[in-house]
């Protein structure tokens, strides 16, 4: 049985995004006629067409563009190329269920794009998300080698702005190898005039489509058995080779058994549907006309619904029987998936548009009563989003909003915001305004969307409307307060809210119970209390019972060991979650991208840099956009520090610059001065003391600012004592260095982070070794080594001061180290030596070596413009892009000339445009 032919998506193989559930019947093509028309002359120019970046099919409902399409797939999965389909419908306007759908039909031909380009994109409101999702999804297709076609049929459903905004992104960045097939009624909202001047771009239109007086004799004569030319050309001639009027004229002759027919002219939709009413529809049996009327409001259907829609609840193999009956008449019924137990259809557009005007003349109560009994079917098979949608039009909105609050918690739980948001947008506003917990989930996906400042509003007024309300209300608000606290890294805030947190509700649900538990235990963690934040976490899971739940509360517990420096027991508990969350697929993703990022820690920890790298670099979009300042934190810091140790200095200051960024735009002080420790140490690296003073400054102000509210005021302490450590004895003022590492020696919190204290005894270390005090250098050093083999330490030994390791060296030279710690001290020279031949080439050598021609063609047109003394807002509007695009491919290529700013990359264009004059470096303006 094909992956596809139960009616759904199997999505949990794809390992990837939060799907909501999407029909398999959208997602492949209709099934190809029985004897399908040989269109020799249009598939040639299909097929001269399909390496073009974009194909427009363009045409009236009737004329044959599904049928094209579904004639040319079949030609192209032969030659090597995949082929993702995508049909879309009135449901499918709406940012967040559009890319669902389309990673969904990604993820049937090529599961590893659709994985990397997961993205819990929320309501797609914030268009820099979206731009987001779309580089996200080119970054992946282009790791693929093989052509992949993207067909979106019915492009005509879609109105949303930001959706048309994210096909032109599309669009604009796509790789060779990546080409969007469009198909439509009407116009699209795209430009394409800069394609169409690059010939990308390749139109058919009605013009294409129609049947050619050959075609259309061909057509009937395989349809009828036989028809003269005279009769054929007549036909022809009357509908004007439209496919559709065709297929009618056809019908009609057959029921009426060589009769005659009626010699209206049948080229467009309207007379479609008066030939149609007027010559078949009314001379059905009422039976079957009753049918198709009652069908037309769903837009796909199988023989239980029809029962259930008829009234008939019980007459499925009777439907059956006629379903099957009808398709084989052609009487514009098409079969879109099947198998031993279902087959699954959808009406012909026009005849549909024909049957839904009889719909709409009915009673409005009789409508109703069709949509009540659409949703109660698809409520029983748990398909929540059709169920809701007949609800709301059955006039039913508050069953609507029963059906989902029921499933708020648990969606929200197993991550599905997607979903979630798409089923609340559905209500009528005051179903939600009128419900404490679709209000507190709304909440909830505000927050877990980073949109605080409503998340923040949602909150007092759910607290006044609590504070009427019973204690599980009042408890859920508090989890709420908390998770603003984790979301802002404020643990002061945090900590106000524990002893109402404690007190949990006995009927407390599994989401109030993981969602309690992540705060209280990231809580306990950076008070240093590890063992019971473990303890938290376990209770929770226990007490919650989600496989998810278990996943998250597994990964925060692998994350308190990592925090006590236990990094031997934090991997393998962290590979473990991994593995079970990329098998168990989409749900699991956010347990997923949270191991990813505490597992990059170790194996950072351990010097498998390039593990790191492998691990963090298709995930860091996701990361950055939806996880909470931690995980951002430490893959922004992993991947910094990694490609720094490989020498990539270029990329390492890329990726501190974002976290840098990032902590400045959502005002975490914790975050900024790490990033501001790690770029001290750089700059003392490369001899830039004055630019290092700066920075240690700035950490200093930083720990001196911050409130006893606000994020971990010991943490910024400890880095910036580290920072200004750092700085002294890179100036060899090694008392200095000592009267700020002595007080942290005697910190009892700083003994509970097993790697913040490794670094102070390697800096104590040096610093003593300094001053003159080779005893107190060899015990704190020892004491550093001993601590690092018993919890598995490489990198912090490594990276603490630059002095550690010649330090080391001169006491495994003196043999002043017993002979465990001298073993130890070994290895750990040994795993630096591994990295030291990496380095990096002079930056002139890399750039004379690095031609333009590197860059990709929207590379190029950034480079040139900014050439040209262009702002980046100046170039974002020259090419119809946004000014984050354009910094993000000013970063690839700084990256790919080897450069460090826009300065150095002008000057590269215009030097090897003077020995290539065909690379053509504008003169600035």
């Amino acid at each position: 049985m094909s992956s596809y032919q139960s009616g759904q998506t199997p999505l949990a193989s794809i390992h990837s995004h939060v799907f909501e559930p999407i029909a398999g019947t959208k997602l492949v093509p209709p099934r190809p006629a029985r004897r399908p028309l040989a269109r020799e002359a249009l598939l040639a120019r299909l097929l001269e067409a399909r390496h073009q970046r974009c194909v427009v099919i363009q045409g009236p409902a009737g004329c044959g563009k599904t049928s094209t399409m579904v004639s040319w797939r079949q030609v192209l999965v032969s030659l090597g190329f995949e082929v993702a389909w995508l049909s879309l419908a009135e449901e499918d306007d709406e940012p967040g269920r559009f890319f669902d759908c389309l990673l969904a039909s990604i993820g049937l031909v090529e599961g590893e794009i659709a994985r990397k380009a997961a993205n819990l994109i929320g309501d797609g409101s914030d268009a820099s998300r979206v731009e987001h999702w779309v580089v996200t999804l080119i970054e992946a297709v282009a790791s693929q080698p093989r052509d992949l076609v993207l067909v979106l049929d019915d492009v005509h459903h879609i109105q949303d702005a930001r959706i048309w905004q994210a096909l032109q992104w599309l669009l604009d960045y796509a790789p060779p190898h990546l080409h969007l097939v469009l198909c439509s009624r009407g116009e699209l909202s795209l430009s394409l005039a800069r394609l169409h001047s690059q010939g990308l771009v390749t139109k058919f239109d009605l013009r294409d489509l129609r049947f050619s007086p050959e075609e259309s004799e061909a057509y009937l004569r395989d349809q009828l058995g036989g028809i003269s030319p005279r009769d054929a050309r007549r036909l022809h001639d009357l509908t004007d080779g439209w496919v559709a009027g065709l297929q009618l004229f056809a019908l009609d002759i057959k029921a009426k058994q060589g009769a005659g027919f009626s010699p209206t002219a049948l080229r467009d939709a309207s007379a479609f549907a008066e030939y149609f009413e007027r010559e078949v529809l009314q001379k059905l049996a009422e039976d079957d006309q009753k049918l198709l009327t009652c069908v037309a409001i769903c837009s796909r259907f199988c023989a239980p619904l029809c029962a259930a829609l008829v009234g008939e609840p019980h007459a499925v193999a009777r439907m059956t029987t006629r379903l099957v009956r009808l398709d084989s008449s052609n009487l514009f019924i098409i079969q879109v998936s099947g198998h031993e137990h279902e087959s699954w259809y959808r009406l012909h557009p026009l005849l549909r548009e024909v049957l839904l005007a009889r719909v709409e003349a009915m009673p409005v109560a009789q409508q109703q009563a069709l949509h009540a009994a659409a949703s109660r079917w698809f409520e029983q098979r748990d398909q929540v989003e059709e169920a809701v949608r007949h609800a709301v039009l059955a006039g039913e909105a508050n069953a609507a909003a029963d059906a989902i609050e029921a499933r708020a918690s648990e969606l929200l739980a197993r991550g599905g915001l997607g979903q979630l948001t798409s089923l609340l947008r559905m209500l009528p506003p005051e179903q939600v305004e009128s419900r404490f917990s679709l209000q507190l989930m709304q909440a909830h996906i505000n927050l877990r969307a980073r949109r605080l400042d409503a998340a923040a509003q949602a909150i007092g007024r759910l607290a006044q409307q609590a504070a009427t309300l019973g204690l599980r209300e009042r408890y859920a608000v508090t989890v709420l307060r908390g998770g603003m606290a984790l979301m802002q890294d404020d643990i002061g805030a945090a900590a106000v809210l524990l002893p109402e947190l404690e007190r949990v509700p006995a009927d407390a649900d599994d989401f109030l119970l993981t969602a309690r538990g992540n705060v209280v235990g990231w809580l306990h963690m950076h008070r240093g209390e590890h063992e019971r934040a473990r303890q938290v976490l376990a209770d929770s899971t226990l007490r919650g019972g989600a496989m998810v739940s278990g996943l998250v509360g597994r990964c925060l517990s692998g994350l308190s060991l990592l925090m006590e420096g236990k990094i031997l027991q934090a991997e393998p508990v962290l590979r473990q979650v991994l593995n079970e969350a990329e098998q168990l697929g989409g749900e699991y993703v956010g347990a997923a991208h949270m191991a990813a990022v505490l597992l990059s820690e170790t194996f950072y920890e351990l010097n498998e840099i390039d593990s790191v790298c492998e691990l963090l670099e298709n995930r860091i979009e996701q990361l950055e956009a939806v996880s909470v300042p931690d995980a951002v934190l430490r893959a922004l810091l992993m991947l910094a520090l990694s490609h720094r140790v490989a020498g990539r200095r270029l990329e390492a200051a890329a990726y501190l610059d974002r976290l840098e960024d990032y902590a400045v735009r959502h005002h975490l002080d914790r975050l900024l001065a790490l990033a501001l420790a790690v770029r001290s140490r750089w700059q003392l690296q490369e001899g830039e003391i004055d630019l290092a003073e700066a920075t240690v400054a700035r950490a200093q102000k930083l720990s001196t600012e911050a409130g006893a509210g606000r994020a971990s005021v010991w943490e910024i302490d400890v880095v910036a004592q580290l920072s200004a450590s750092g700085l002294a004895l890179h100036r060899h003022d090694y008392d200095g260095a000592m009267a700020r590492l002595r007080p942290l020696l005697d910190s009892v919190e700083l003994a509970a982070r097993g790697r913040h204290f490794a670094t102070v005894l390697v800096q104590c270390a040096v610093a003593e070794d300094g001053r003159g005090n080779a005893r107190a250098a060899r015990e704190h050093l020892c004491g550093a080594l001993r601590h690092g083999q018993r919890f598995g330490l490489v990198r912090s030994l490594l990276d603490a001061a630059t002095g550690g390791q010649g330090l080391m060296r001169r006491l495994l030279d003196e043999q002043g180290l017993d002979p465990v710690v001298a073993f130890y001290a070994r290895r750990l020279l040994e795993a630096s030596s591994r990295w030291r031949g990496r380095a990096v080439a002079p930056a002139s050598a890399v750039r004379r070596s690095t031609p333009i021609r590197t860059l990709s063609e929207r590379e190029a047109e950034v480079l040139k413009l900014i050439a040209q003394a262009m702002s980046n807002k100046m170039v974002a509007r020259t090419l119809s892009i946004s000014p984050e695009t354009v910094k993000w491919h000013l970063k690839n290529i700084y990256i790919k000339l080897g450069v460090s700013g826009r300065d150095e990359a002008v000057a590269l264009l215009r030097d090897l445009a003077a020995d290539t004059p065909d690379l053509g470096a504008p003169r600035p303006r």
